[in-house]
């Protein structure tokens, strides 16, 4: 029975055996708290440990801990003494790091264990009033640093977050000191900046019915949704009171006092005040202290308007929290977030939660493939809801997705065909049969065409071809059936060139060196065929050998992958050298993307050739029809970064390393003085040093240790110097990413738009957008699951190219914006300048989060 309190605190709440099955916050408490008491005197410092750790990672249960804390309290003061230096140490070392899920969870603890009367309203005021000066500080524009609002906006919200849980009690026992509260938020938030979404919206227009819900930025909402339920006498229904079960009891308890807490020192102002300065500090700021959740609204409002605004706000807060908190068991997630403590059906709101993290931009707290499983499971463990209502979303998403951002629609053409796989590839997809009458640029036709290329890599193309049987005539948006396209597999065509490859591949088969093939490549065919040909035949018959397998690409690329460097050396022959894999497996946009990334991994082509053949000419009319170029250049840039990432790392650990082994080589050194200096007699006369053989032992170590200072201080330097040849790789990178953009557009943007920015186009949304009248029939079609859009598409293909390319740039520009801003000035000076196009300038600038001088 030793392990039974730590399964009774970790089920409480739940419909679990442990509690008989049944849900009943009294019987749950009085049970926990029964078998905790019992085993406090055995397990003080086990029961301590694990019910912070239960409160801070089950924060949706926090009510149920805080009671429990409460009923403590009664019995054993000194323990509740430790729970609460605990609590404040851990807050500490939150705001010290910017731990921003802990610094906001603890204070959602403090605020309980106030209601539980464990600690005194006022200590947690002074905790809010503490933040808040914060905050004001740093927004001040003499005194502060306003790149940093969002930790400022981050201190806020923690306030104002927990309000929900214990506005009711402060209000009631400390009415003037928490109203000074609230007239310090007012204050405050009259003197910030409102932040903006741009560059972050997941939706490119604003709808009209959206235009209300950009009046307000997060906070400027919350606050909204606070001063709401101020208004309603603090009611609400979404977060549980069992203190108020014990409350009797709980007013016995002596209310301590909680330590001072000290927020971090504000960043220094940059020495030079410029655009450009802020916007980096901004940039660090925002991913230090990011933005939670940015809602969809992609369900209509009578799926959701049942719930108090501020309902929606907590409900939102417990499913962040398990999806943080649980993301390492997924099947534990899906169930927590099934079985929240609320009153009513959330289903919508789950789904638009999940969502909403899921197309996060700039990135989604974890990997989309999380979102993916836990989705899966919430299918299963909700058969008979939650799978109408994940379709819905997608229906929903489908019908703007002429206006979602680039990145996303990337993610959820990954996602959605991740999910069909998991379910048999079924799908209405009569549906959506009309793309088939839109130019093959609409986005819709693109998203059916890519989901459907995905699914074919997670299968194969028979079973994909057999699940849109109900629809066979989308069997034209499939991509190619078959393998590879060898250019030599019969002498049909250059007899010379075919008679080569023959020669290649038996050299091959007869194991050949890589030396002794580029011998023969250098005396034989190269002085008499030129190196085109060469490249062409080495390329091609490689490629056609290593055909079958991803194993056989590899000991191909390992065995002869000197002899691909020697005849492409450069840049150009490189270009020429993935124009060959892409012309060897067109046929399979996944075997040509594999294969350039493994080219790269080998050192044998570079990151700008990658760029630089993506902006080819023949490749440049595919930029608002596929997915595939796109695909091999996010490949690239992703593979740079991540080399940059793991020398940093390096690094960080090297300089550890040095640390460790100067204050070791210090230690032998001071230990090897203090023994010189030692007297001793020898023979009856006085010698300076120990025994000698103890000198030896001590100048030997001290002379190991300072070697390996040294040694560790080479290996720094070295790591040091590739990180430096690195940083130079990654500008020169993102210089000519931005250089083939600008070249690409200049034209085409001219000749479309003019000088006008994209304020004046009317046509995107209404190609996809229905009449107001319409708006209740249209949702009436989608929960049937029928929809009437097949109406034509009516942007032009070369304002579509421009979008869709000028979506990439946004897109890219946001992604690396780390990677990026070192270099923003460079940036400028060579590529964003006052001739480019205001589009142009726009899109990365957007995607970087920077105000566009008017």
């Amino acid at each position: 029975m030793s392990s039974s309190w730590r399964t009774l605190i970790l089920r409480i709440g739940e419909k679990s055996p442990e509690y008989g099955g049944v849900i009943d916050f009294k019987d749950h408490i009085d049970a926990c708290f029964g078998a905790v008491r019992r085993e406090l005197d055995h397990s003080h410092d086990d029961i301590l440990t694990f019910l912070l750790q239960c409160s801070e990672q089950l924060p949706h249960k926090i009510p149920l801990y805080g009671t429990l804390i409460g009923l403590l309290n009664l019995e054993d003061e000194d323990f509740v003494k430790k729970v609460l230096e605990n609590t404040q140490s851990s807050l500490q070392d939150a705001l010290d790091s910017g731990d921003c899920n802990k610094i906001r969870v603890t204070m959602r603890f403090l605020t309980v264990l106030m209601c539980s009367k464990v600690i005194q309203p006022s200590s947690l005021v002074v905790i809010f009033e503490t933040l808040l000066s914060s905050a004001a500080t740093i927004v001040d524009d003499e005194k502060g640093n306003p790149s940093w609002q969002a930790r400022a906006d981050f201190y806020i919200t923690c306030i104002l977050s927990c309000l929900p849980w214990g506005g009711a009690e402060l209000v009631e026992q400390i009415p003037e000191e928490i109203e000074r509260v609230m007239v310090g938020i007012e204050a405050y938030l009259s003197i910030r900046r409102r932040v903006s979404d741009v560059g972050l919206s997941v939706f490119e227009d604003i709808n009209k019915s959206n235009k209300l819900l950009v009046e307000q930025d997060f906070v400027e909402d919350l606050w909204s949704r606070i001063q709401d339920l101020a208004k309603n006498s603090w009611k609400l229904e979404s977060v549980p009171r069992p203190h108020l079960l014990y409350e009797a009891q709980l007013v016995a308890g002596k209310s301590h006092d909680f330590g001072p807490i000290v927020c971090q020192e504000q960043p220094d102002n940059p020495v030079e005040l410029s655009r450009i300065n802020f916007g980096r500090q901004r940039h660090e700021a925002e991913l230090k202290y990011p933005q939670r959740i940015r809602r969809l609204n992609v369900f209509s409002a009578s799926k959701i308007e049942d719930l108090q605004p501020i309902d929606r706000f907590v409900v939102e807060e417990y499913l962040l929290d398990v999806l943080f908190y649980l993301n390492g068991c997924r099947k534990e997630c899906a169930a927590c977030m099934v079985g929240l403590p609320v009153p009513f059906r959330y289903e919508y709101l789950m789904a638009e939660t999940i969502f909403s993290q899921l197309l996060l931009l700039p990135q989604p707290p974890f990997k989309p493939i999380y979102y993916t499983l836990v989705i899966i499971d919430l299918c299963k463990s909700l058969p008979g809801a939650f799978p109408a209502v994940v379709a819905g979303a997608v229906r929903a998403l489908f019908d703007r997705i002429s206006e979602l951002d680039m990145d996303c629609r990337t993610r959820l053409i990954l996602w959605f065909s991740h999910h069909l796989s998991n379910f048999q590839f079924i799908w209405p997809w009569e549906e959506w049969a009309y793309v088939l009458d839109l130019p093959k640029w609409a986005p819709q036709r693109v998203f059916v065409q890519e989901v459907l290329d995905r699914e074919v890599r997670l299968s194969y193309w028979d079973k994909v071809k057999q699940s849109i049987e109900s629809t066979p005539a989308l069997e034209e948006l499939l991509p190619p059936k078959g393998g590879p396209d060898f250019r030599y597999i019969s002498d049909d065509g250059d007899k010379t060139e075919y008679t080569l490859s023959k020669e290649l591949n038996s050299m091959v088969k007869g194991r050949k060196t890589a030396r002794e093939i580029i011998i023969w490549l250098e005396e034989t065919v190269i002085p008499v065929n030129g190196l085109d040909v060469c490249l062409r035949v080495v390329v091609q018959t490689l490629l056609d050998i290593g055909s079958k397998s991803f194993t056989h690409l590899i000991t191909v690329l390992e065995r002869y992958g000197q002899v691909i460097a020697k005849i492409c050396p450069n840049e150009e022959t490189q270009i020429m050298l993935i124009s060959e894999v892409s012309s060897f497996w067109k046929n399979s946009a996944q075997t040509t993307a594999i294969t350039i990334d493994r080219m790269m991994g080998y050192r044998l082509i570079s990151n700008l050739a990658i760029v630089k053949w993506v902006f080819s000419p023949s490749n440049i009319d595919l930029f608002h029809t596929t997915d595939r170029l796109w695909e091999i250049l996010r490949n690239a840039l992703n593979k740079t970064h991540n080399r940059i990432s793991d020398l940093r790392k390096e690094m960080a650990n090297l300089k550890k390393s040095v640390v460790k082994a100067e204050k070791i080589a210090a230690m032998a050194k001071a230990e090897l003085d203090g023994a010189e200096s030692k007297l001793m007699l020898v023979d009856n006369e006085p010698v300076v040093g120990e025994h000698p053989a103890k000198m030896k032992r001590l100048i030997s170590n001290a002379e190991k240790t300072k070697a390996d200072e040294v040694s560790a201080r080479e290996s720094l330097e070295s790591k040091e110097a590739l990180f430096a040849r690195a940083l130079e790789e990654n500008e020169a990178l993102f210089l000519s990413l931005y250089k083939n953009f600008s070249n690409v557009l200049m034209e085409r943007l001219h000749e479309t738009f003019g000088e006008k920015t994209l304020d004046h186009k009317d046509g995107d949304s209404e190609a996809m957008a229905v009449d107001e009248d319409d708006t209740s029939a249209m949702e009436t079609d989608k929960e049937n699951g029928n929809s009437k859009r097949n109406s034509g598409y009516i942007i032009g293909e070369k304002e579509q190219w421009c979008l869709s390319t000028l979506g990439y740039v946004k897109a890219f520009s946001r992604q690396y914006a780390s990677e990026i801003w070192p270099h923003m000035d460079k940036l400028e000076e060579e590529v964003v300048t006052e001739s480019v196009h205001p589009l142009f300038r726009k899109a990365v600038y957007s995607g970087l989060r920077l105000q566009v001088d008017q």
